[in-house]
């Protein structure tokens, strides 16, 4: 349901680019109607692989007691997390902040581990590892999981949901890109029915209505 207004959408990023003494982030706000959200089964919960990335990458580190899924993991600039550390950084509030710098996987076998040691302060903030299935390639994983957003209700009364779609420093056709992925996603959750206006908007700027 994304209006077909391409040119006009990079004439707003040109126009508010640059302005800033930092790198603004290119910010997506949906609107909906007709959703009760206080009901927990109309909460969304939804994983979209942004197709040219979110414009910055942030630092991956790996959970991992396996040798060779450590060595492979520092082969690829992968941080590695003694697993067998995870009991004692749950109970160092210093080490835990620092989880939050970095996109986060794991060896599946230390799930259980990290989720009781680690799970109420990663899972209320949305870092809860990815688990490495089967044959994964990490630097495939990492490469993904810098691409990745995670949209999700911020209060069970708000209909609307917020994410980042690029930064200012991105060509805008590929942000516009990210933007029509994210819609389509939604739209397809929940109907174009239910989607009431969508903007975007960089840090500092006015919004831009997208659909």
């Amino acid at each position: 349901m994304m209006a077909e207004n391409k040119e006009e959408f990079s004439k707003f990023i040109a126009e508010n680019k640059g302005k800033r003494k930092f790198k603004q982030t290119v910010e997506l706000a949906i609107n909906f109607k007709g959703i009760d959200f206080t009901k927990q089964d109309n909460r969304l919960n939804l994983e979209v692989n942004l197709p040219n990335g979110k414009g910055k990458t942030k630092k991956v580190a790996v959970f991992s007691t396996d040798r060779n899924l450590s060595e492979q993991a520092k082969t690829n600039g992968v941080e590695v997390i003694d697993g067998a550390q995870i009991e004692q950084i749950g109970k160092d509030p210093a080490r835990l902040n620092s989880l939050l710098e970095y996109e986060l996987i794991a060896q599946p076998s230390l799930m259980p581990v990290i989720a009781k040691n680690l799970g109420q302060f990663l899972g209320t903030r949305n870092k809860m590892p990815k688990p490495l299935i089967g044959s994964s390639n990490i630097a495939n994983i990492s490469e993904e999981l810098n691409k990745r957003i995670q949209l999700r209700n911020r209060g069970k009364n708000l209909p609307t949901i917020h994410c980042i779609v690029g930064t200012e420093d991105m060509e805008p056709e590929k942000i516009y890109a990210n933007v029509q992925e994210v819609i389509s996603t939604v739209t397809k959750k929940v109907g174009n029915a239910h989607v009431r206006s969508a903007y975007v908007k960089l840090t500092m700027s006015k919004p831009f209505k997208v659909a």
